[in-house]
């Protein structure tokens, strides 16, 4: 089964695309704030065949072009609007994780042609907490660092206090968000970029686009601590999510935000297995 890796040109900037083909329906998975494509491996593995799967790097990472002067989760759902149009995607079924889910819940509320949404542990009421489990680990896009290993070895030791095991997919995944300068080895993403599409979250309003999302709905969330942390998200975050979104089905996992990409998770998988099923079923 053969994978193709293509730019998708925009308006003005592109989107680097992983792309495996599949018969059921097309998914367009989504990364979550410092991540890329490569973040949804363990998905595309298991869903690609029987699903189109479509992982793209946003703008800002991996080989994507760069973001706006002011960046956000509504202009990279301007993004991905304008992928499904340009691709000529009929009813997109939107997977995301994270900042993924954020953007995947604006396009379905404003794109009347979604099929379907998973939610990978977002599209939730920001309540501050996020920032402190997150802003420590945005240190390493400002560094310069002699090496690719020496990098890898700061991730290992950053990914561990996550509470993430570190296997030949992570390694994958961590040497594919940097590249070389003339000075060193740098994060391929801009840090004050993305910081403002972390901001950007406090802006999601709930209540505002649940509300307009008419597809069927599957939120994952993970009930799993991180490091010395608690969840990512708790009940609290998602009380206004719930309430708002018409068709939704609610599935809680046991393992946390990082490691439900990080870590192939068979039971998120059976879970989105059984909800695309269901999609699928309605046509």
């Amino acid at each position: 089964m053969t994978k193709r890796i293509y730019k998708v040109e925009l308006s003005g900037r592109y989107l680097q695309v992983v792309d495996y083909p599949g018969e059921k329906g097309t998914i367009i998975a989504l990364h979550g704030l410092t991540g890329t494509h490569k973040n949804m491996l363990h998905y595309a593995q298991s869903l690609r065949g029987d699903y189109r799967f479509i992982a793209c790097d946003l703008r800002g990472r991996g080989d994507s072009s760069g973001m706006d002067d002011v960046p956000s989760i509504f202009s990279h759902a301007e993004d991905i609007e304008e992928l499904i149009t340009v691709l000529g995607i009929k009813d997109p079924i939107l997977l995301g994780h994270s900042m993924g889910a954020f953007i995947s819940a604006i396009v379905a509320s404003g794109l009347s042609s979604v099929k379907g949404l998973v939610l990978l542990d977002g599209a939730a009421q920001m309540s501050g907490r996020q920032h402190d489990i997150v802003r420590p680990s945005l240190g390493r896009l400002r560094k310069t660092y002699e090496s690719k290993r020496a990098y890898v070895d700061e991730l290992r030791q950053l990914y561990k206090r996550l509470g993430i095991k570190w296997t030949d997919a992570v390694q994958e995944i961590v040497e594919y968000e940097i590249h070389g300068t003339g000075n060193g080895w740098m994060h391929k993403s801009a840090n004050e970029n993305i910081e403002d599409d972390f901001t950007s979250f406090d802006f999601f309003n709930p209540i505002e686009v649940m509300g307009k999302v008419a597809c069927d709905t599957l939120l994952i969330q993970a009930d799993g601590g991180i490091g010395q942390f608690p969840p990512f998200f708790t009940d609290a975050d998602y009380e206004e999510t719930k309430k708002h979104t018409s068709k939704l089905t609610t599935f809680n996992s046991d393992c946390n935000h990082y490691t439900m990409v990080f870590e192939k998770q068979t039971d998120i998988l059976a879970a989105i297995r059984d909800f695309l099923d269901e999609v699928i079923s309605d046509e």
